[in-house]
């Protein structure tokens, strides 16, 4: 499935993103904790794994307990393994993405594992569909591969010992996950192969998406009514069961929590969607505030009377040579009560301007909002080539932008 970003997920995960999500955040966010670095993409592991860790530990310790009475207590250890190896290979799955993703130069943010699986934070779109099928069909592909093997350690070992039943039932998790994320529906990895061969189709790939998309809402619809009703006539081997158990309590709850991460996956893919066709307009020259210059002791009430006699909304602070050196902050500004701008120094409320604060007035787009990302803050000094300042960004003005874009009609 995909998250933020382009994310690929590999388990059923589909949180607020979706392809192109590339609104801007004013600090990377840790998303748990860093396992490490693999192809230089850190992976972090979020705190609701611990809790699924926990839930499969104790499920699966109940199968075990049937099936191998005499481990005991043991079981649960041998349940840990199982946890901490299915995620493995859920990671396997997620890494799959991520070489395709970088083999085709996209940057990777991040990779997490959480509740219902994993997220490759893709920071790009795909240039061509065919790129975009096999970026989304890599990961499922390598999760069978897994069962594959896994399968063959089955043949290979025992039946009825611990090695073959941890085996079988990664063998059956990692079929599962695969046929899962082959759903064509977004934000599932089918549903971006159903985006890619629709956007080949039609040569559209909002087309594309808001085909998947929709599949996508009715597949949720449909996990959420037919769950329940094929665990209830025996569609899993396990016995017809009456409605009302704790079973069948439980398969409701599983399936409304699945329904609704594919339900706003697909919604959050289309709205995502559609502001990445608007995202060209999105144009810092268009965006820029009027600034005047102040020297950092100039008072405040001083210095905002000059802003308005010139029609401007900004102020820069500037050197003995009228050089700019900080960009006065416009919350810091708010707080300062009417009664004492006379006294506060612009200077005092002023950010220092530092390495990736000037951008260029000719940034649009993408562009634009890698620059903002790479260096997180308020407000931006907006300069032409020649080096003359044309004025300040500011990142609420950008915001405000970016929910007009979403609020216009594809």
């Amino acid at each position: 499935m995909d998250n933020t970003g382009q994310g690929h997920s590999g388990t059923g995960d589909a949180g607020p993103g979706g392809p192109g999500d590339r609104r801007p955040r004013p600090r990377e966010a840790g998303g748990g904790i860093l396992m490490g670095r693999p192809f230089g993409v850190p992976v972090y592991v979020a705190p609701s794994w611990f809790l699924v860790a926990a839930l499969i530990t104790w499920v699966f310790g109940g199968q075990l307990d049937r099936v191998l009475p005499d481990l005991g207590g043991v079981r649960y250890l041998v349940s840990l393994f199982f946890a901490i190896a299915f995620y493995a290979s859920v990671l396997v799955h997620e890494l799959a993405h991520t070489v395709a993703a970088l083999r085709f130069k996209l940057p990777v943010r991040r990779i997490q594992l959480q509740f219902f699986g994993g997220v490759s934070e893709i920071e790009k779109e795909t240039e061509t569909p065919g790129r975009e099928f096999v970026l989304a069909f890599v990961g499922p592909l390598l999760s069978l591969v897994l069962a594959g093997l896994f399968y063959l350690g089955v043949l290979a070992v025992e039946p009825g010992t611990v090695p073959g039943v941890l085996l079988a039932g990664l063998t059956v998790s990692n079929l599962l996950v695969a046929a899962f994320n082959l759903l064509p529906g977004l934000p599932l990895d089918g549903g971006r192969m159903l985006r890619a061969v629709v956007w080949k189709l039609s040569g559209k790939p909002m087309t594309g998406t808001v085909a998947a998309a929709w599949v996508g809402r009715a597949l949720a619809v449909t996990v959420l009514i037919g769950l329940p009703l094929l665990t209830h006539s025996d569609g899993f081997g396990g016995g017809s069961r009456d409605f009302g158990g704790v079973d069948s309590l439980t398969d409701a709850l599983l399936a409304a929590i699945l329904a609704a991460i594919i339900w706003t996956g697909a919604g959050n893919s289309l709205r995502m969607a559609r502001l990445r066709e608007h995202l060209p307009g999105l144009r810092a020259r268009a965006l820029t505030r009027r600034a005047v210059p102040v020297q950092a002791a100039t008072p405040l009430s001083e210095a905002l009377r000059r802003a308005n006699e010139a029609g401007a909304r900004a102020l820069v602070v500037v050197d003995g040579q009228g050089a700019p050196t900080a960009l006065v902050r416009e919350a810091a500004i708010g707080g300062v009560p009417e009664h004492r701008r006379p006294w506060v120094a612009v200077g005092s409320l002023a950010q220092d301007l530092r390495e990736g604060m000037r951008i260029p007035a000719n940034l649009a787009g993408e562009d634009l909002l890698d620059t903002l990302r790479a260096t997180p803050a308020t407000e931006y000094l907006v300069v032409e080539e020649t080096g003359e300042v044309f004025g300040v960004l500011s990142t609420s003005d950008v915001e405000r932008a970016f929910v007009a874009a979403m609020a216009r009609p594809s």
